[in-house]
């Protein structure tokens, strides 16, 4: 069978919950166009946005950032359950009481990207979602080092491979440029786009529309 082939950019950072569960609905949206299009492979082009670079290199408290940035207490809890609501939809359980540290993802973005460039899809997916539950789900810091390293071993890289860049704590991360349009940020085929953590649905229906388009001049 000659496959057809469907490129998916997709601008995400780490500390984004949107793009967590954006990353899900990608993945349910993918599942469904195997289902109906198998003849399509799909592939992913990961790039880093750093949301908040001017945090200090070693990150600062987690709730006392969210009580500055929104203001008070009940509008922290009201975003939070905006983003538990829905994240359950999925069957994603944020719970944000554990989050200790608001991190700096520049060296997890930087760890990343060396990843891309040495790893396969599987295995670089497999460190994306690691690194996502290691921040939403097991509390760690994805700012330090040793646990970027921990992770990226865990998930069958060297360590030595990755740690390019990792040390340069003065050395600022070159967020991908999404117009703008903030995370996450999915580009299709190189022509149609959607900004936002939309259902799976409506992701599915963009990459119909993408394919409907190939081949024809633009």
């Amino acid at each position: 069978m000659i496959k057809r082939k469907l490129n998916v950019d997709v601008f995400f950072d780490f500390i984004c919950p949107w793009c967590l569960i954006g990353k899900r609905q990608l993945q349910a949206a993918i599942k469904q166009l195997h289902q109906s299009n198998p003849d399509v492979e799909v592939k992913l082009f990961w790039h880093g946005v750093q949301l908040i670079p001017d945090l200090p290199v070693e990150g600062v408290p987690f709730q006392a950032f969210y009580l500055k940035r929104l203001g008070s207490v009940t509008s922290v809890r009201m975003r939070q359950t905006q983003v538990r609501q829905a994240a359950n939809v999925i069957g994603v359980d944020i719970d944000f009481d554990r989050i200790i540290r608001m991190p700096n993802t520049a060296k997890a973005h930087y760890l990343m990207e060396n990843a891309l460039k040495v790893g396969r899809q599987e295995q670089c997916d497999m460190l994306l979602e690691q690194l996502f539950a290691a921040y939403f789900h097991h509390s760690e810091d994805i700012g330090d080092i040793e646990v970027l390293l921990k992770i990226a071993e865990f998930c069958g890289f060297s360590a030595a491979t990755l740690s390019k860049n990792l040390n340069q704590s003065d050395e600022p991360f070159r967020s991908a440029n999404t117009g703008g349009n903030g995370v996450p940020y999915f580009i299709f085929d190189g022509r149609s786009t959607l900004a936002g953590a939309h259902s799976a649905d409506v992701l599915y229906k963009a990459m119909l529309e993408a394919l409907a388009t190939q081949g024809q001049v633009t």
